[in-house]
């Protein structure tokens, strides 16, 4: 997830306030937000693909972690 001082620095770096909230940002603030997270870190949808090229990989390779996913 995103902590407060990641937060802050993203802000930072859009030039949006700190101190603004949520429901006060308009839908172009938002999406530069997504886009500049997006960039910047792993969202939901990789690190599930990541995980289950994982998991897939230890399955392949007979391993005891991998065995147990089966």
């Amino acid at each position: 997830g995103i902590g407060p001082k990641k937060a802050i620095q993203v802000c930072y770096r859009l030039g949006i306030s700190g101190n603004i909230k949520i429901n006060e940002l308009t839908k172009y603030q938002i999406d530069q937000i997504e886009q500049m997270i997006g960039q910047d870190h792993v969202v939901h949808w990789e690190l599930k693909r990541g995980e289950r090229a994982d998991i897939e990989r230890l399955i392949s390779i007979s391993c005891y972690r991998g065995i147990r996913h089966q």
